[in-house]
């Protein structure tokens, strides 16, 4: 049964059901409004306007819509929404019409074709956003050639049990590199998708850099900006490698910390996003975590675990230890035990004894 739901200033009719599933028709997940609420916050902070924007899986449109009514006046030239169901395109429809959008407005073309035809008949796009149900794969050579130069493309995979570890083969097969399942698996996931992206637009000479990264619930996200030239691809590939017995993976910054703490402060600003609680303090812990250049982070509980440590220090009490000794250090949003920071290893026992 349909619903109208609100999120944020869009206004949608769909299905919202408990579990989701890759069978299901067009539906609405929840769980995927803080993903959106980012690329808005993103959007908006970034010095780009009059942009060509795609949305290849459009699904319900409440991507297009939000973006159509938040982004800041002059941000978006045009926007194409496309999805390849044609009752995803009727839905798309009657959802702009909810929210008093004309669909023959000069600002939106509607396509219904296969994302990947869609990708390929355009001339390309300042943003990509791709959102599948899985793995982004089978969309990333095409976004990539469509991609502007100086463009964002914004890449979520949701098929965290081979980045993870649980299905290493999977990774193996899907991403070319081997996770490691551990206090560190969701970050290695992360960087190994990251990695995979890059290799595919090296190919074309594009080097794609994480500008903004996460990892949350049941997904990944990376928005990557991409500066055109061989060198420049030539340059990314040398911060491949690996941590431990896990990789290869992209071992450079997973943000630039002054977009980091722009997206934190416009949220703050803005009252649609400044009382939402979980979405403000993650912000948080991001913008802080942003300015360490560091591979990985320490996991206190299993610090105290290997080396019999009776008492476990307060974690604001463990960093507060390791600034005190001139590092950097800061909660993760990777892991609710860990603590992002440059100090050495044995440094940080002697802290915590």
């Amino acid at each position: 049964m349909k619903l109208i739901i609100n999120e944020c200033l869009a206004r949608i009719r769909a299905e919202s059901p408990k579990i989701v599933s890759k069978e299901m028709g067009v539906f609405y997940n929840h769980v995927m409004s803080l993903n959106r609420d980012i690329s808005i916050l993103l959007l908006n902070s970034i010095n780009k306007s009059d942009m060509q924007i795609a949305d290849p899986l459009a699904a319900s449109g409440v991507r297009s819509i939000r973006f159509l009514k938040e982004l800041k006046k002059g941000k978006l030239k045009k926007i194409f929404i496309n999805d390849h169901n044609k009752a995803a395109v009727r839905s798309i429809k009657e959802n702009l019409s909810l929210n008093n959008i004309n669909v023959k407005n000069n600002k939106i073309e509607i396509k219904d074709q296969d994302a990947n035809l869609f990708l390929l008949n355009s001339k390309g796009f300042d943003y990509i956003d791709i959102d599948p149900f899985g793995s982004p794969n089978f969309l990333l050579n095409n976004a990539i050639v469509r991609l502007a130069r100086n463009g964002i493309l914004a890449v979520t995979a949701t098929d965290t049990s081979a980045l993870c570890g649980t299905f290493p083969n999977a990774c193996v097969r899907k991403y070319w590199a081997v996770p490691k399942k551990g206090a560190l698996m969701h970050e290695i996931g992360l960087r190994i998708l990251i990695r995979k992206v890059q290799l595919v637009a090296a190919q074309f000479d594009k080097a794609l850099v994480p500008i903004f990264s996460y990892a949350k619930e049941h997904y990944m996200r990376v928005f990557l900006k991409n500066n055109k030239g061989k060198n420049k691809a030539d340059e990314i590939l040398k911060l491949h490698g690996m941590l431990g017995d896990a990789g290869p993976m992209w071992l450079g910054r997973l943000w630039y910390d002054k977009l980091a703490s722009e997206i934190c402060s416009q949220a703050l600003k803005n009252e649609l996003f400044n009382k939402d609680k979980e979405l403000i303090k993650f912000l948080k812990i991001i913008k802080e975590e942003s300015k360490i250049d560091a591979v990985g982070f320490y996991d206190a509980h299993d610090i105290c675990e290997k080396n019999k440590i009776g008492n476990l220090q307060k974690k604001s009490a463990i960093i507060e230890g390791i600034r005190k000794l001139r590092y950097s250090a800061s909660e993760t949003h990777f892991k609710g035990e860990g603590i992002r920071s440059n100090i050495p290893y044995q440094k940080l026992l002697r802290i915590m004894k």
